[in-house]
């Protein structure tokens, strides 16, 4: 499919004014479009996205037939919280991919999804089709997934824009304390860059923002104290790459059982992975504009270790 466009009224780069003009395709899949010289700026191909449009520029957007997606589906079981035409959410299982990668070929969330939506081929990139946001593979809870291209830029829109909130629950080492307001010290904001780990590149870590780090802001407050543990609620205002994780660690508060951060720490339960659950996920349906709340319920490994610990006092 050829698309025919005319540069009307003051431009921006291209990328953002195609996407404002094509608004039933998203932006990554535009910039992609422009990455595989399928853009035409004045009869010449234009590989570079950030270059400024004028007035009368004349654009041709060129949308190849979509490619069958090398994935297989899988008949993996799904706990679906919500689903209709627009959009998915699921409770992921701990020891799920979300996606293919480097030693997870098969068996990922994604394979699960193209058994489930027969519809999701090509939605928002061939390894990652619907793919909004992630869980860590051993972080479990509700996340939700795009069906169609226009969902899936709207909810990537409500993530970027923080519109859409994502709470986590997590049993943490010892106590999160706010120094800075002794009036409220069991609730707090962390606002530290995160950045790949100088040194240990399979970790995040809190770097300066000239590393550079990027910004990163996660809020927290404590909902149980047991004993040298706590319980905690996190809510994320950016998404970083292990973001709860690496604030916590640290001030010295690894999550139970993270195999990255914790420094070794353990005890004397077998855990699958750290104890950390997006327990709620709220946005905004993005053709009815309702609201919707997804609850995950805590999984049996979670409920075994509070009780542990409750005991344990």
């Amino acid at each position: 499919m050829t698309i025919n466009l005319t540069v009307e009224n003051q431009g921006d780069r291209l990328d953002i004014w195609l996407s404002n003009q094509l608004t039933d395709i998203s932006r990554s899949r535009i910039q992609k479009l422009i990455e595989q010289g399928n853009i035409t700026l004045n009869n010449e191909v234009c590989p570079n996205k950030k270059i400024k449009l004028k007035i009368g520029d004349r654009l041709q957007v060129n949308i190849p037939e979509p490619q069958p997606l090398e994935l297989q589906p899988e008949p993996i079981p799904l706990d679906i919280l919500y689903e209709d035409e627009q959009l998915i959410i699921i409770n992921k299982s701990a020891n799920l991919v979300v996606h293919p990668a480097p030693g997870h070929e098969t068996g990922t969330l994604v394979h699960a999804l193209l058994y489930h939506c027969s519809n999701l081929a090509g939605i928002g990139g061939g390894q990652r089709p619907g793919i909004v946001h992630r869980l860590d593979k051993d972080t479990t809870g509700a996340i939700v997934v795009a069906k169609t291209d226009f969902a899936h830029q709207n909810l990537q829109f409500q993530i970027k824009n923080r519109t859409a909130k994502r709470e986590y629950l997590g049993i943490i080492y010892g106590v999160l304390n706010n120094k800075e307001d002794e009036n409220n010290r069991d609730k707090g904001m962390i606002n530290l860059p995160i950045g790949r780990h100088p040194v240990d590149r399979k970790r995040m870590a809190v770097v300066p923002r000239e590393k550079p780090g990027r910004e990163a802001v996660t809020y927290w407050e404590i909902i149980e104290r047991l004993g040298y543990y706590s319980l905690v609620k996190f809510i994320l205002e950016t998404g970083r790459t292990h973001q709860i994780r690496v604030h916590s660690s640290y001030f010295g508060n690894p999550i139970v059982g993270d195999p990255l951060y914790s420094n070794n720490r353990s005890l004397k339960m077998n855990l699958s992975g750290q104890a950390l659950h997006a327990h709620k996920l709220t946005l905004t349906h993005p053709i009815t504009s309702e609201k919707i709340e997804a609850i995950a319920p805590l999984p049996d490994e979670f409920i075994k270790l509070l009780n542990y610990l409750r005991q344990k006092q």
